[in-house]
This record gives structure tokens, C-alpha cells and sequence, in this order.
């Protein structure tokens, strides 16, 4: 699961679950990127959702970083005190890289240390940046990696100089400043108002109605990691503006955490609270299966996991939503689920495809592999022998009508009992 990750090192276990550290990569200056892993069962592959959260990607932006280590902190302080915190750590897989970019850190500028802005760094379904992956930037390469490795359901990058919750595209075809929605649209406004109307102030901004924006709407930019995300990686991603000033005095800290605390937690709660869950089975066997999942209406794929077959679909909550499990070599099912009030979990049992031609195909065979010998027992019926068998059959029709003529007189027709009922088998 983990073939790009260095040395995993156990940083400390609080009250029942534990927290572990990752190393994912390097930047250019060879600083490792550093994951804090928090579950109760981290370092192993489970069927629960997984979320990350990601701080520092511009290098003079550094608010997100701290939030995220003020926030692995406050899990690990309060899990058996906070339901909240008990509901995330037992079913939500949660990822925090605090620094994407700690050259750009150091040396307290926006690009990394070769001074790119990582957050144009990754290919774009719009506009061709940079193809070949060999020469995207360390820091790049080290997050696209990462979601080669985890399935991430959905994430968030930190970042500063602004009040609002981004949500895809974040360009448009034309390349024009317009609405440009993905098509997960209401999930995504969904999720981005999650954050805004938890937070102390961001939902009353003058500037953003609600406190969200559409990527495109507000400004477009090409070969950012939130849509990259989404297209590539399965995982729907918000960049979350979090504070007006980028680089604010340290003594501002706790008052930026007090005011973004519940937004954060809220946001990746919001993965086991709504949406629809669930596993894909095989009928044949009962083995999990990697297929796909698609909900009507809205043009996107989930695949499910290999090992437990598993699949987390997140949705904004309305009436109904109907949801189709596939599988190459087995039938399509689907169904309709009602999403008003809280998450949905359904598993699929996909039943393996038959061929009926490749049925056919096979009885034909079997018949042209015995037919020299067919023929010769017709030959041998038609042959000299055609007068015995034709003896042998008169013979045999008498016999069985002296049989029946006795059967009759010896055992009478009788009615059938009263009440007997028949099984019938579909």
C-alpha cells in the first residue's frame, strides 16, 4: 500500500489509538514531507474513508501549517473527552501534511526553493503544463504518489490572504473569469459551506456570498492541485482560504485556531455523515471487487478499493439519488437511496455475466468432436442390420402393452388427497 512512503516512525499512543508520522517525499532541499497519520488502526489499509489535509503550499503562507499541527494536537488531547473527536479518529483515515512546501518556508517565499508556485505544478485538464511527470517539481510528485497509494475520499489545502472556501473548477475552457462547476457541483458547495458556517466569520463575508466561491468565478488558475485531485485522484478537494493576512503575527495563533477549530473538524466528520457507503461483492464467490460506482445525473466514477471492495460516495443530502454499481465481467446493478437525513450504507452484490452464445458455442463443439461417431452408429442402423432392430421394436411395443393392460386392472386410478399442497421452486 505504501511503496512510495520512506520510513514510517511511531511518534506516541494516546488513550487507544495511535499516532504515526510518514515521510512521503522530499522537497529540493531534501527536507522530508512529513504526514501525521491518525486513526485507530494507522499504518494499515482500511475500509473506512480517508481524508487529508494539506498546509503550506505556498512557502509564505505558513497560517495552514500551524493550524494542522494545533489540530493533530486537540485529536490526540481530547478523544475520549469529545464525541466529535471519538467519531473521527474510530471512522475517518486522516492524513495531516502541515508543510507541502518547507523550502518556500525557510526561505519565506511563495514558490519552492527552484521558486515554482506548486500550485501550478500539476497537469491541467485545460491547458498543457509541464507533461512530463519526471520534470514536475519533488513536492509535486511526491503528493501525486501519495494518492497513487491511499484513496482518498476527500481532502482540503490550507492557504492565506483571503476569507473564503474555493471550491472546482478552478479555470474554465475559455479561459474566462466565470461560474465553471465540475460535475459535482452541489457536493462540493455543500462541503465548502460545511466549513464557512462553522467557522467564526467566514459564511458573513461582504465579499463571498456565503463565504464560498467557485475556483473560475473568483479568479482562474491552471495546473492547481485542486482540480487535479478531483479529475485524477477520485477525491473531491476545497483550497480553504484561512486567513486575510498571510503571514500574521505569532501571537494571533490561538485566536486563528479558536476561529477555524470546528470548521476543521466539522469538514472531515462530514464524510461519515452524509453521503452513501458501502461494499461490492461478488455473488460467485462472495469476494470484494474493485468496481465502480455512478450516481445518475452526475458524470463522475468512484472505484471501490481492491482489498475490501469498499467505496465512499459523498453527496450533498436531497430526496433521492439513484446509485449504479458495474464490474467488467458481471452485471450492472442499481438502485435508489433517499439522502435527506444523514449517511446511506449500501453494499452491491454483482451476479457474474454468461455468455448463453459461449454456452452454444461449447454444446456445438462437444457434438462436432463426437460426430464420426454419430455417423457410423446411423450407418450401422441403416446398414444390415435394419431388419433386427425393426423386430426388436415390435417386440418391445407388445411387451409394454401387455404391462400396462395389467398395471390398469391391478391398480386403480385413486383421487387425490384433500389439502395437499405443491412446492414450487423459482
Amino acid at each position: 500500500m505504501q511503496q512510495h512512503f520512506q520510513d514510517i516512525q511511531f511518534v506516541s499512543l494516546f488513550e487507544g489509538f495511535l499516532e504515526w508520522a510518514i515521510s512521503i517525499g522530499n522537497s529540493v532541499n531534501g527536507f522530508p514531507l512529513l504526514v501525521i497519520e491518525i486513526s485507530d488502526k494507522p499504518g494499515e489499509e482500511e475500509s473506512k474513508p480517508a481524508f487529508k489535509y494539506i498546509g503550506n503550499v505556498h512557502g509564505d503562507e505558513p497560517v495552514g501549517r500551524e493550524l494542522l499541527i494545533f489540530l493533530a494536537n486537540w485529536l490526540c488531547d481530547n478523544y475520549l473527552k469529545d464525541p466529535l473527536v471519538k467519531l473521527i479518529v474510530e471512522n475517518v483515515h486522516l492524513h495531516l501534511l502541515p508543510s507541502m512546501n518547507p523550502d518556500g518556508y525557510s526561505l519565506r517565499k511563495r514558490g519552492n526553493a527552484n521558486n515554482i508556485d506548486l500550485n501550478r505544478d500539476f497537469p491541467d485538464q485545460f491547458v498543457s503544463i509541464n507533461d512530463d511527470e519526471d520534470s514536475r517539481q519533488p513536492e509535486t510528485r511526491a503528493i501525486m504518489n501519495w494518492l497513487r497509494d491511499i484513496r482518498f475520499t476527500a481532502s482540503a489545502t490550507l492557504h492565506g490572504g483571503a476569507l473564503v472556501a474555493n471550491y472546482p473548477w478552478d479555470g474554465s475552457e475559455d479561459k474566462r473569469t466565470k461560474y465553471y462547476g465540475c460535475p459535482d457541483d452541489d457536493a462540493f458547495r455543500f462541503m465548502a459551506s460545511i466549513y464557512s458556517h462553522s467557522h467564526y466569520n467566514m459564511s458573513s463575508s461582504k465579499e463571498f456570498l456565503g463565504g464560498i466561491t467557485n475556483g473560475a468565478e473568483w479568479y482562474p488558475l491552471y495546473g492547481g492541485m485542486q482540480d487535479w485531485n478531483y479529475i485524477h485522484a477520485g477525491c473531491l478537494e476545497l483550497t480553504l482560504e484561512v486567513s486575510d493576512n498571510k503571514w500574521p503575527n505569532a501571537t494571533e495563533l490561538p485566536i486563528l485556531w479558536r476561529y477555524n477549530k470546528m470548521s476543521l473538524l466539522n469538514l472531515v466528520a462530514s464524510l461519515v455523515k452524509t453521503g452513501v457507503h458501502g461494499r461490492i461483492y461478488s455473488s460467485g464467490d462472495g469476494r470484494p471487487l474493485p468496481g465502480s460506482i455512478t450516481v445518475s445525473g452526475i458524470n463522475y466514477t468512484v472505484t471501490a478499493g481492491k482489498t475490501f471492495g469498499d467505496y465512499h460516495r459523498f453527496l450533498a443530502p436531497r430526496d433521492k439519488y439513484e446509485v449504479v454499481a458495474t464490474m467488467p465481467g458481471y452485471k450492472s446493478k442499481n438502485t435508489t437511496i433517499w439522502l435527506d437525513d444523514g449517511p446511506v450504507t449500501l453494499d452491491f452484490v454483482l451476479d457474474p455475466e454468461v455468455s448463453v452464445k459461449g454456452s452454444v458455442l461449447q454444446n456445438a463443439c462437444d457434438c462436432d468432436c463426437n460426430s464420426k461417431s454419430t455417423q457410423e452408429f446411423v450407418q450401422f442402423l441403416w446398414g444390415a442390420h435394419l431388419e433386427v432392430f425393426f423386430i426388436l421394436i415390435v417386440i418391445l411395443g407388445f411387451l409394454l402393452l401387455l404391462f400396462k393392460r395389467r398395471t390398469k386392472v391391478k391398480f386403480p386410478t385413486s383421487r387425490p388427497l384433500a389439502g395437499s399442497k405443491r412446492t414450487v421452486e423459482v
